[in-house]
């Protein structure tokens, strides 16, 4: 049953997916202005406790370079979450996809965390660290489209 002669099964699949792609993308809603939905605040403030505790554990650890890690490169990193915060809270989709790579990186390092684990309450840390991260990646997602769908709106059209 094609819709027109000559198409191919597979031509036939990603016509009705482009056009359920485009149905979707037509249903999301832009952020409103000043809008911030609950998970861009759970994604703000996660990235901000991490770059706080990444600065504290820096500054306490004695013989930081003998664990791998040195003051410099702590400040780095807490640059880069605290860069990635200011973006989320000003609604950039590069802040939100960059902390959605990490949380995905998170994910797969725990889940590989877990499965060396050799205590029970090993594995529940693992296991909830997974699953929040996995949860709060699953709502940024939605987040991400808002935030596209107000960009896109907000372009000039080609």
């Amino acid at each position: 049953m094609s819709e027109q002669p000559g198409s191919t099964p597979s031509q036939e699949r990603r016509e009705r997916t482009e056009r359920r792609e485009a149905l979707l993308r037509e249903a999301l809603t832009p952020l409103g202005p000043g809008e911030r939905p609950p998970a861009l605040w759970a994604a703000m403030a996660v990235c901000a406790l991490l770059a706080a505790a990444v600065v504290v554990g820096a500054l306490t650890v004695h013989d930081l370079s003998a664990r791998g890690g040195s003051v410099p490169g702590a400040i780095v990193l807490a640059g880069v979450l605290a860069l990635l915060t200011r973006g989320m809270y000003e609604r950039r989709y590069w802040a939100v996809l960059g902390f959605e790579a990490l949380l995905a990186f998170q994910v797969i390092v725990t889940s590989l965390a877990l499965i060396v684990a050799s205590t029970l309450q090993a594995a529940a840390i693992c296991a909830v660290s997974i699953g929040l991260g996995g949860w709060l990646f699953w709502k940024l997602i939605r987040v991400m489209g808002r935030i596209q769908a107000g960009e896109r709106s907000a372009a000039p059209p080609r």
